[in-house]
Protein backbone atom coordinates (compact mmCIF):
# COMPACT_ATOMS: atom_id res chain seq x y z
CA UNK A 1 0.00 0.00 0.00
CA UNK A 2 2.86 2.36 0.88
CA UNK A 3 4.47 1.72 -2.53
CA UNK A 4 1.19 2.65 -4.23
CA UNK A 5 0.97 5.92 -2.24
CA UNK A 6 4.57 6.79 -3.09
CA UNK A 7 3.92 6.02 -6.74
CA UNK A 8 0.77 8.17 -6.80
CA UNK A 9 2.68 11.02 -5.13
CA UNK A 10 5.44 10.75 -7.71
CA UNK A 11 2.87 10.80 -10.49
CA UNK A 12 1.25 13.89 -8.93
CA UNK A 13 4.65 15.65 -8.79
CA UNK A 14 5.24 14.75 -12.41
CA UNK A 15 1.84 16.02 -13.56
CA UNK A 16 2.27 19.25 -11.55
CA UNK A 17 5.74 19.84 -13.01
CA UNK A 18 4.43 19.20 -16.52
CA UNK A 19 1.50 21.61 -16.04
CA UNK A 20 3.88 24.16 -14.56
CA UNK A 21 6.20 24.03 -17.56
CA UNK A 22 3.28 24.23 -19.98
CA UNK A 23 1.92 27.37 -18.34
CA UNK A 24 5.39 29.00 -18.34
CA UNK A 25 5.89 28.09 -22.01
CA UNK A 26 2.48 29.53 -22.85
CA UNK A 27 3.37 32.75 -21.00
CA UNK A 28 6.73 32.93 -22.79
CA UNK A 29 5.08 32.58 -26.22
CA UNK A 30 2.47 35.23 -25.36
CA UNK A 31 5.18 37.68 -24.22
CA UNK A 32 7.01 37.27 -27.55
CA UNK A 33 3.76 38.30 -29.27
CA UNK A 34 3.28 41.21 -26.82
CA UNK A 35 0.08 39.49 -25.71
CA UNK A 36 0.53 40.38 -22.04
CA UNK A 37 -3.07 39.63 -21.02
CA UNK A 38 -2.65 35.98 -22.11
CA UNK A 39 0.77 35.83 -20.47
CA UNK A 40 -0.70 37.12 -17.21
CA UNK A 41 -3.49 34.50 -17.34
CA UNK A 42 -0.95 31.69 -17.86
CA UNK A 43 1.26 32.93 -15.02
CA UNK A 44 -1.80 33.17 -12.75
CA UNK A 45 -2.46 29.49 -13.46
CA UNK A 46 1.17 28.60 -12.75
CA UNK A 47 1.48 30.64 -9.55
CA UNK A 48 0.07 28.05 -7.04
CA UNK A 49 2.36 25.37 -8.50
CA UNK A 50 5.44 27.63 -8.51
CA UNK A 51 5.23 28.18 -4.77
CA UNK A 52 6.49 24.61 -4.23
CA UNK A 53 8.78 24.51 -7.28
CA UNK A 54 12.59 24.48 -7.36
CA UNK A 55 14.53 27.75 -7.42
CA UNK A 56 15.31 27.53 -11.15
CA UNK A 57 11.60 27.36 -11.99
CA UNK A 58 10.83 30.19 -9.56
CA UNK A 59 13.53 32.33 -11.20
CA UNK A 60 12.02 31.77 -14.64
CA UNK A 61 8.52 32.50 -13.31
CA UNK A 62 9.62 35.83 -11.76
CA UNK A 63 11.47 36.73 -14.95
CA UNK A 64 8.36 36.14 -17.08
CA UNK A 65 6.16 37.86 -14.51
CA UNK A 66 8.48 40.91 -14.57
CA UNK A 67 8.39 41.08 -18.38
CA UNK A 68 4.58 40.75 -18.34
CA UNK A 69 4.11 43.52 -15.78
CA UNK A 70 6.63 45.72 -17.63
CA UNK A 71 4.70 45.24 -20.85
CA UNK A 72 1.34 45.95 -19.23
CA UNK A 73 2.76 49.04 -17.47
CA UNK A 74 3.12 50.74 -20.84
CA UNK A 75 -0.63 51.30 -20.79
CA UNK A 76 -1.42 50.64 -17.12
CA UNK A 77 0.80 52.49 -14.58
CA UNK A 78 -0.67 50.39 -11.72
CA UNK A 79 1.57 47.55 -12.95
CA UNK A 80 4.74 49.46 -12.00
CA UNK A 81 4.56 48.15 -8.42
CA UNK A 82 4.02 44.47 -9.33
CA UNK A 83 6.81 44.76 -11.92
CA UNK A 84 9.18 46.13 -9.27
CA UNK A 85 8.24 43.27 -6.91
CA UNK A 86 8.79 40.69 -9.66
CA UNK A 87 12.22 42.06 -10.59
CA UNK A 88 13.27 42.22 -6.95
CA UNK A 89 12.06 38.64 -6.35
CA UNK A 90 14.04 37.51 -9.40
CA UNK A 91 17.24 39.22 -8.24
CA UNK A 92 16.81 37.87 -4.72
CA UNK A 93 16.35 34.25 -5.78
CA UNK A 94 19.16 34.30 -8.36
CA UNK A 95 21.47 35.93 -5.85
CA UNK A 96 20.66 33.06 -3.47
CA UNK A 97 21.40 30.57 -6.31
CA UNK A 98 24.62 32.42 -7.27
CA UNK A 99 23.19 32.67 -10.77
CA UNK A 100 22.69 35.60 -13.15
CA UNK A 101 20.94 33.79 -16.04
CA UNK A 102 17.62 35.63 -15.95
CA UNK A 103 19.02 38.72 -14.23
CA UNK A 104 21.15 39.43 -17.30
CA UNK A 105 18.17 38.91 -19.60
CA UNK A 106 15.94 41.12 -17.43
CA UNK A 107 18.36 44.02 -17.02
CA UNK A 108 17.69 45.79 -20.37
CA UNK A 109 13.92 45.60 -19.76
CA UNK A 110 14.39 46.81 -16.19
CA UNK A 111 16.52 49.75 -17.38
CA UNK A 112 13.83 50.70 -19.89
CA UNK A 113 11.12 50.46 -17.22
CA UNK A 114 13.14 52.63 -14.81
CA UNK A 115 13.69 55.19 -17.56
CA UNK A 116 9.95 55.28 -18.39
CA UNK A 117 8.81 55.59 -14.76
CA UNK A 118 11.41 58.23 -13.86
CA UNK A 119 10.41 60.31 -16.90
CA UNK A 120 6.73 60.02 -15.92
CA UNK A 121 7.52 60.84 -12.28
CA UNK A 122 9.52 63.94 -13.19
CA UNK A 123 6.75 65.04 -15.58
CA UNK A 124 4.13 64.61 -12.83
CA UNK A 125 6.30 66.53 -10.37
CA UNK A 126 6.86 69.40 -12.79
CA UNK A 127 3.12 69.61 -13.51
CA UNK A 128 2.51 69.67 -9.72
CA UNK A 129 0.65 66.36 -9.73
CA UNK A 130 2.40 65.42 -6.49
CA UNK A 131 -0.01 62.57 -5.71
CA UNK A 132 1.11 60.70 -8.84
CA UNK A 133 4.73 61.84 -8.57
CA UNK A 134 5.28 60.50 -5.05
CA UNK A 135 4.27 56.97 -6.17
CA UNK A 136 6.11 57.03 -9.49
CA UNK A 137 9.34 58.40 -8.04
CA UNK A 138 9.26 55.88 -5.21
CA UNK A 139 8.81 53.06 -7.73
CA UNK A 140 12.08 54.14 -9.40
CA UNK A 141 13.81 53.74 -6.04
CA UNK A 142 11.95 50.45 -5.47
CA UNK A 143 13.22 49.12 -8.81
CA UNK A 144 16.73 50.51 -8.35
CA UNK A 145 17.59 51.00 -4.65
CA UNK A 146 20.99 52.42 -5.60
CA UNK A 147 19.19 55.47 -7.04
CA UNK A 148 18.60 56.93 -3.58
CA UNK A 149 18.07 60.41 -5.04
CA UNK A 150 14.64 59.26 -6.25
CA UNK A 151 13.68 58.40 -2.67
CA UNK A 152 14.42 62.02 -1.77
CA UNK A 153 12.35 63.22 -4.75
CA UNK A 154 9.49 60.95 -3.64
CA UNK A 155 9.74 62.32 -0.08
CA UNK A 156 9.53 65.89 -1.35
CA UNK A 157 6.54 65.04 -3.57
CA UNK A 158 4.74 63.40 -0.63
CA UNK A 159 5.40 66.47 1.51
CA UNK A 160 4.03 68.79 -1.17
CA UNK A 161 1.00 66.49 -1.47
CA UNK A 162 0.54 67.03 2.32
CA UNK A 163 0.91 63.28 2.81
CA UNK A 164 3.01 63.82 5.91
CA UNK A 165 3.07 60.19 7.10
CA UNK A 166 4.56 59.02 3.79
CA UNK A 167 6.96 61.98 3.62
CA UNK A 168 8.18 61.26 7.16
CA UNK A 169 8.63 57.57 6.33
CA UNK A 170 10.75 58.39 3.26
CA UNK A 171 12.83 61.08 4.97
CA UNK A 172 13.54 58.76 7.92
CA UNK A 173 14.57 56.02 5.45
CA UNK A 174 17.04 58.46 3.88
CA UNK A 175 18.42 59.41 7.27
CA UNK A 176 18.81 55.76 8.35
CA UNK A 177 20.51 54.93 5.03
CA UNK A 178 23.10 57.63 5.74
CA UNK A 179 22.09 59.35 2.50
CA UNK A 180 24.18 62.40 1.60
CA UNK A 181 23.30 62.99 -2.07
CA UNK A 182 26.89 64.12 -2.66
CA UNK A 183 27.88 63.93 -6.32
CA UNK A 184 30.63 65.22 -8.55
CA UNK A 185 29.61 68.22 -10.66
CA UNK A 186 31.38 69.06 -13.91
CA UNK A 187 31.25 72.67 -15.04
CA UNK A 188 32.93 75.34 -17.12
CA UNK A 189 32.49 78.99 -17.98
CA UNK A 190 30.84 79.77 -21.31
CA UNK A 191 33.14 82.20 -23.17
CA UNK A 192 30.26 83.94 -24.94
CA UNK A 193 27.92 84.47 -21.95
CA UNK A 194 30.49 84.48 -19.16
CA UNK A 195 28.20 82.19 -17.15
CA UNK A 196 29.19 78.89 -15.57
CA UNK A 197 27.35 75.85 -17.00
CA UNK A 198 27.03 72.37 -15.49
CA UNK A 199 27.56 69.30 -17.71
CA UNK A 200 25.75 65.99 -17.33
CA UNK A 201 28.95 63.94 -17.13
CA UNK A 202 32.74 64.03 -17.22
CA UNK A 203 32.59 62.67 -20.78
CA UNK A 204 30.49 65.66 -21.88
CA UNK A 205 32.88 68.06 -20.16
CA UNK A 206 35.87 66.39 -21.85
CA UNK A 207 34.09 66.77 -25.19
CA UNK A 208 33.48 70.49 -24.53
CA UNK A 209 37.19 70.96 -23.81
CA UNK A 210 37.81 70.30 -27.49
CA UNK A 211 35.21 72.81 -28.67
CA UNK A 212 37.08 75.97 -27.59
CA UNK A 213 33.72 77.42 -26.42
CA UNK A 214 34.42 77.07 -22.70
CA UNK A 215 37.10 77.92 -20.19
CA UNK A 216 37.84 77.37 -16.47
CA UNK A 217 36.78 73.70 -16.31
CA UNK A 218 36.09 72.40 -12.79
CA UNK A 219 35.20 69.20 -10.96
CA UNK A 220 33.53 69.94 -7.62
CA UNK A 221 31.69 67.97 -4.96
CA UNK A 222 28.11 69.04 -4.27
CA UNK A 223 27.11 69.82 -0.70
CA UNK A 224 25.76 67.03 1.49
CA UNK A 225 21.97 66.72 1.52
CA UNK A 226 22.00 65.14 4.98
CA UNK A 227 21.41 68.43 6.88
CA UNK A 228 18.40 69.13 4.65
CA UNK A 229 16.99 65.63 5.24
CA UNK A 230 17.18 66.02 9.03
CA UNK A 231 15.73 69.52 8.72
CA UNK A 232 12.86 68.22 6.58
CA UNK A 233 12.02 65.62 9.23
CA UNK A 234 11.58 68.44 11.73
CA UNK A 235 9.38 70.40 9.31
CA UNK A 236 7.14 67.36 8.77
CA UNK A 237 6.66 66.98 12.52
CA UNK A 238 5.78 70.70 12.70
CA UNK A 239 3.13 70.26 10.00
CA UNK A 240 1.81 67.14 11.72
CA UNK A 241 1.37 69.15 14.90
CA UNK A 242 3.64 66.89 16.97
CA UNK A 243 5.38 69.69 18.86
CA UNK A 244 7.59 67.54 21.08
CA UNK A 245 8.99 65.42 18.24
CA UNK A 246 9.35 68.55 16.13
CA UNK A 247 11.50 70.21 18.81
CA UNK A 248 13.62 67.05 19.16
CA UNK A 249 14.11 66.85 15.39
CA UNK A 250 14.94 70.56 15.12
CA UNK A 251 17.56 70.25 17.86
CA UNK A 252 19.08 67.27 16.06
CA UNK A 253 19.11 69.29 12.83
CA UNK A 254 20.78 72.20 14.63
CA UNK A 255 23.63 69.92 15.70
CA UNK A 256 24.33 69.48 11.98
CA UNK A 257 23.78 73.15 11.11
CA UNK A 258 23.84 75.29 14.31
CA UNK A 259 23.68 78.61 12.41
CA UNK A 260 20.54 77.88 10.40
CA UNK A 261 18.22 80.73 11.37
CA UNK A 262 15.14 79.05 9.84
CA UNK A 263 15.54 76.16 12.30
CA UNK A 264 15.74 78.59 15.21
CA UNK A 265 12.62 80.35 13.97
CA UNK A 266 10.74 77.07 13.67
CA UNK A 267 11.57 76.07 17.23
CA UNK A 268 10.70 79.59 18.44
CA UNK A 269 7.34 79.35 16.72
CA UNK A 270 6.63 76.04 18.47
CA UNK A 271 7.76 77.38 21.84
CA UNK A 272 5.39 80.33 21.61
CA UNK A 273 2.55 77.99 20.60
CA UNK A 274 3.05 75.88 23.72
CA UNK A 275 3.33 79.05 25.84
CA UNK A 276 7.05 79.03 26.68
CA UNK A 277 7.73 82.75 26.22
CA UNK A 278 11.13 82.55 27.90
CA UNK A 279 12.40 79.94 25.43
CA UNK A 280 10.88 81.96 22.60
CA UNK A 281 12.67 85.17 23.65
CA UNK A 282 15.99 83.32 24.00
CA UNK A 283 15.71 81.80 20.54
CA UNK A 284 14.75 85.14 18.99
CA UNK A 285 17.76 86.86 20.49
CA UNK A 286 19.96 84.05 19.16
CA UNK A 287 18.47 84.37 15.66
CA UNK A 288 18.98 88.14 15.57
CA UNK A 289 22.56 87.85 16.82
CA UNK A 290 23.31 85.35 14.02
CA UNK A 291 21.69 87.41 11.26
CA UNK A 292 20.99 90.99 12.40
CA UNK A 293 20.44 92.37 8.89
CA UNK A 294 18.02 89.76 7.62
CA UNK A 295 14.67 91.44 6.75
CA UNK A 296 12.91 88.06 6.49
CA UNK A 297 13.82 87.34 10.11
CA UNK A 298 12.21 90.58 11.31
CA UNK A 299 9.22 89.97 9.06
CA UNK A 300 8.70 86.52 10.62
CA UNK A 301 9.04 88.05 14.06
CA UNK A 302 6.31 90.46 13.06
CA UNK A 303 4.05 87.60 11.98
CA UNK A 304 4.58 85.72 15.24
CA UNK A 305 4.02 88.87 17.33
CA UNK A 306 0.85 89.59 15.38
CA UNK A 307 -0.42 86.05 16.04
CA UNK A 308 0.18 86.69 19.75
CA UNK A 309 -1.80 89.95 19.47
CA UNK A 310 1.30 91.95 20.38
CA UNK A 311 0.56 94.56 17.73
CA UNK A 312 3.04 97.22 18.85
CA UNK A 313 5.90 94.73 18.60
CA UNK A 314 4.62 93.47 15.25
CA UNK A 315 4.59 97.04 13.91
CA UNK A 316 8.15 97.57 15.12
CA UNK A 317 9.38 94.37 13.44
CA UNK A 318 7.65 95.13 10.13
CA UNK A 319 9.15 98.63 10.08
CA UNK A 320 12.59 97.10 10.69
CA UNK A 321 12.05 94.64 7.83
CA UNK A 322 11.11 97.56 5.56
CA UNK A 323 14.16 99.53 6.70
CA UNK A 324 16.41 96.62 5.71
CA UNK A 325 14.50 95.96 2.46
CA UNK A 326 12.46 98.92 1.17
CA UNK A 327 10.95 96.67 -1.56
CA UNK A 328 9.51 94.11 0.87
CA UNK A 329 5.89 94.08 -0.30
CA UNK A 330 4.54 91.61 2.27
CA UNK A 331 6.00 93.70 5.10
CA UNK A 332 4.07 96.78 3.87
CA UNK A 333 0.85 94.75 3.56
CA UNK A 334 1.20 93.21 7.01
CA UNK A 335 2.10 96.54 8.56
CA UNK A 336 -1.06 98.04 7.09
CA UNK A 337 -3.08 95.09 8.41
CA UNK A 338 -1.63 95.52 11.92
CA UNK A 339 -2.58 99.19 11.95
CA UNK A 340 -6.08 98.32 10.73
CA UNK A 341 -6.67 96.08 13.75
CA UNK A 342 -7.79 99.25 15.52
CA UNK A 343 -10.46 99.78 12.86
CA UNK A 344 -12.79 97.16 14.35
CA UNK A 345 -12.64 98.93 17.70
CA UNK A 346 -13.64 102.23 16.03
CA UNK A 347 -16.47 100.52 14.11
CA UNK A 348 -17.83 99.05 17.35
CA UNK A 349 -17.73 102.48 19.00
CA UNK A 350 -19.57 104.08 16.07
CA UNK A 351 -22.27 101.40 16.23
CA UNK A 352 -22.78 102.21 19.91
CA UNK A 353 -23.20 105.92 19.16
CA UNK A 354 -25.47 105.94 16.14
CA UNK A 355 -27.84 108.44 17.83
CA UNK A 356 -25.07 110.61 19.31
CA UNK A 357 -24.08 112.50 16.16
CA UNK A 358 -21.27 114.58 17.69
CA UNK A 359 -19.52 111.56 19.23
CA UNK A 360 -20.12 109.48 16.11
CA UNK A 361 -18.50 112.16 13.92
CA UNK A 362 -15.47 112.36 16.19
CA UNK A 363 -14.98 108.59 16.03
CA UNK A 364 -15.51 108.64 12.25
CA UNK A 365 -12.81 111.32 11.98
CA UNK A 366 -10.42 109.04 13.89
CA UNK A 367 -11.24 106.24 11.45
CA UNK A 368 -10.50 108.48 8.46
CA UNK A 369 -7.18 109.50 10.05
CA UNK A 370 -6.36 105.82 10.55
CA UNK A 371 -7.11 105.05 6.91
CA UNK A 372 -4.93 107.97 5.78
CA UNK A 373 -2.09 106.60 7.93
CA UNK A 374 -2.46 103.15 6.37
CA UNK A 375 -2.90 104.16 2.71
CA UNK A 376 0.80 104.97 2.01
CA UNK A 377 1.84 101.43 3.03
CA UNK A 378 -0.66 99.81 0.67
CA UNK A 379 0.29 102.29 -2.07
CA UNK A 380 3.90 101.22 -1.68
CA UNK A 381 2.86 97.55 -1.87
CA UNK A 382 0.85 98.35 -5.02
CA UNK A 383 3.83 100.11 -6.57
CA UNK A 384 5.95 96.99 -5.95
CA UNK A 385 3.29 94.58 -7.24
CA UNK A 386 0.33 96.09 -9.07
CA UNK A 387 -1.13 92.64 -9.83
CA UNK A 388 -1.88 91.68 -6.23
CA UNK A 389 -5.68 91.69 -6.22
CA UNK A 390 -5.91 91.80 -2.41
CA UNK A 391 -3.82 94.98 -2.31
CA UNK A 392 -5.95 96.50 -5.09
CA UNK A 393 -9.18 95.60 -3.27
CA UNK A 394 -7.94 97.07 0.04
CA UNK A 395 -6.76 100.31 -1.58
CA UNK A 396 -10.07 100.68 -3.42
CA UNK A 397 -11.97 100.38 -0.11
CA UNK A 398 -9.64 102.79 1.70
CA UNK A 399 -9.89 105.43 -1.05
CA UNK A 400 -13.68 105.16 -1.03
CA UNK A 401 -13.89 105.65 2.75
CA UNK A 402 -11.66 108.75 2.80
CA UNK A 403 -13.43 110.16 -0.28
CA UNK A 404 -10.38 110.14 -2.55
CA UNK A 405 -12.66 109.87 -5.56
CA UNK A 406 -10.14 110.05 -8.40
CA UNK A 407 -7.93 107.40 -6.78
CA UNK A 408 -10.98 105.25 -6.01
CA UNK A 409 -12.13 105.30 -9.66
CA UNK A 410 -8.65 104.39 -10.88
CA UNK A 411 -8.36 101.50 -8.43
CA UNK A 412 -11.88 100.25 -9.18
CA UNK A 413 -11.09 100.17 -12.89
CA UNK A 414 -7.96 98.16 -12.08
CA UNK A 415 -9.94 95.81 -9.84
CA UNK A 416 -12.65 95.28 -12.47
CA UNK A 417 -10.01 94.39 -15.06
CA UNK A 418 -8.60 91.70 -12.76
CA UNK A 419 -11.84 89.87 -12.04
Amino acid sequence: MKRIIVLLFALFIGVTSFAQKNELKAAEKAIKKNDYATAQASLKQAMPMVENADDKTKAKFYYLHALTCSGMAKTDPTKYGPAADAYNNLFEIENKMHSTKYTKLAQPELDKLISDISAQGIKSYQSKDYKAAKSQLYEVYHLSPRDTTFLEYAANAAYLDKDYETALNYFVQLKDLGYTGIKTEYSAKNKETGKREVFESKAQMDLMKKSNLYTDFKETQSESRRPSIIKNISYVYVDMGDNQKAIEAIREARKVDPKDVSLIMNEANIQIKIGDKEAFAKLMNEAISLDPNNPVLYYNLGVISNEQKEYAKAKEYYLKAIELNPEYKDAYVNLGAVLLVKDQELVDEMNKNLSNFDKYDKIKAKQVDLYKEVIPYYEKAYKIDSEDIDVVRTLMSLYENVEMDAEFKEMKAKYDSMK
